[in-house]
């Protein structure tokens, strides 16, 4: 089905389940917030760019990939500032768009977005279908030589670094990347279920096919591939999160609790190393890596693991007794010193996720002996996403091309470099670090791109390309603020 035939089709449906304002004032413009997040995905773009292509200054790049390895591997994203395709992350960036789909789908209709919604993940999902089509026996988990692909300031349209693929299989597992991928694919299932049935159909079936395969063979890539994805994509929580995260989508995916056994066998592992570790995750951690509070929350929604659900939601309330999250004096979540912008996404859309599911159940939110109404926590979210585009105490948008201040230097190759338009002849790997060490504003706009943002714990931000931790952009980054955005767009005045 084309997507402008699913646009007649969704976008009539989704407007008519636009829920009721909360209230509260309209700071910033979200169906511009919105759109501009989405936007970004295309430059991000790998493999040949399509005519549709709205940032004209990318062009087609790494039109070989997967060639050393004897197979298709082109398209995809980049994840990040550099030229190397990471299939982890990928995939978890595909898992959030297609969540931001499935309970923020109405306001991306009201916003005029689903359309460009639905192609920033099946540009992903494609690329997870290329990474998988050796199932049963192997998943391709990462192209590009990160440390020869780091010694270079290269327009990826120009890149001439080695491309090897990495891969993982029976004797040598990866069930965290092979887990996210199935949660991924199962997740885009349901979002493009209505929309395009055979597609949803094959998402669906590959989904099964991955997660088979993580838990069958069962292992870390770390000790697959780690020479290769650490320490850019290490796994530090362990691989159990993954094959509990992807059983409760491919539950919610088909309709069944046929995966409710796997997945309450490894949660009761994660629980257990947590108790000989001392390391708590399950209450505010939720990212690439680590999946705990986005499995309880996905999982309460059928009526399991309440409690830990709610933890979450003590734990990032402002005002809760329980509270573990910090924030600096001008009201950001702050949690890690590298690109804090990705919890602060993350969060913030679990956290209406959860409110939305609590409202609906009629329920209220118990942190020690107070009790909390499930709008605050949608009013943890606003102000989460109002302080990005520009409601902190630098005035600053942290997102590039909205407001009237936003960065101009972000970490980022092919913004910061001139363009095929403008400069047609190759630069080679060494001769573009003269632009990263150039003072001026890039000379692209990587619109709607969010930077890694302030990560000290104060609200102080530096917007020099060199310090990457806060101007660095990723998808895994974006992701989840399409569905905060989205949420905004229909909950206003």
């Amino acid at each position: 089905m084309s997507m402008e035939r699913i646009c007649v089709v969704v976008c009539g449906v989704l407007l008519l389940m636009s829920t009721a304002s909360v209230g509260w004032e309209q700071k910033h413009d979200y169906k511009l917030a919105l759109s501009k997040s989405l936007l970004f995905f295309e430059g991000q773009r790998s493999g040949k760019l399509p005519p549709n292509q709205r940032l004209t200054w990318r062009k087609d790049s790494a039109l070989r990939d997967g060639q050393e390895g004897g197979v298709d591997l082109t398209g995809g994203y980049y994840d990040a500032g550099d030229n190397v395709k990471y299939s982890f992350p990928m995939a978890f960036t595909a898992t959030m768009l297609a969540w931001s789909i499935i309970e923020f789908g109405d306001g991306m209709a009201e916003g005029g977005e689903w359309i460009n919604a639905a192609e920033a993940l099946r540009w992903n999902t494609d690329f997870l279908l290329k990474a998988t089509a050796n199932l049963p026996n192997t998943v391709y988990a990462m192209v590009g030589n990160p440390n020869s692909d780091h010694s270079c300031w290269e327009r990826p349209e120009d890149m001439d670094t080695p491309r090897p693929v990495y891969a993982v299989n029976t004797t040598h597992p990866g069930s965290e990347v092979a887990g996210e991928i199935a949660a991924a694919l199962a997740a885009a299932s349901i979002a493009f279920k209505t929309y395009d049935a055979a597609y949803s159909w094959r998402l669906l079936s590959k989904a099964k096919e991955a997660y088979y395969f993580a838990n069958k063979y069962q292992g870390s890539y770390n000790d697959a591939i780690g020479h290769a994805v650490c320490p850019f994509y290490c796994d530090f929580s362990g691989y159990q999160d993954e094959l509990a995260w992807a059983g409760a989508w491919l539950n919610k995916a088909t309709n069944t609790k046929k995966y409710q056994k796997h997945v309450d066998a490894a949660i009761r592992k994660i629980k257990l190393m947590e108790e000989v570790t001392q390391n708590y995750y399950i209450d505010t951690e939720f990212s690439w890596d680590n999946k705990h509070a986005g499995l309880y929350v996905l999982l309460s929604q059928i009526g399991q693991y309440k409690n830990e659900a709610q933890t979450f939601a003590c734990g990032v309330l402002p005002e809760s007794p329980t509270r573990t999250i910090k924030y600096t004096p001008g009201g950001l979540l702050f949690k890690t010193e590298g690109c804090n912008s990705q919890v602060v996404g993350s969060l913030s859309l679990l956290a209406l996720i959860y409110a939305k599911h609590v409202r609906l159940a009629r329920e209220r939110i118990t942190c020690g002996n107070t009790k909390f109404p499930a709008w605050k926590l949608v009013e943890f979210a606003k102000n989460q996403a109002d302080y990005i585009l520009g409601t902190n105490p630098t005035g600053m948008s942290y997102m590039v091309g909205f407001g009237p201040k936003f960065p101009q230097r972000i970490h980022h190759r092919a913004a910061s470099l001139p363009s095929i338009n403008a400069h047609p002849s190759f630069i080679a790997c060494g001769n573009g670090f003269s632009y990263l060490d150039n003072p001026n504003p890039n000379l692209n706009e990587l619109t709607g791109a969010i930077a890694g943002g302030p990560n000290t714990g104060t609200d102080h931000f530096d917007d020099d390309r060199r310090q990457a931790a806060q101007t660095e952009p990723t998808t895994y980054v974006n992701a989840p603020f399409v569905g905060v955005f989205a949420y905004f767009v229909n909950h206003k005045k």
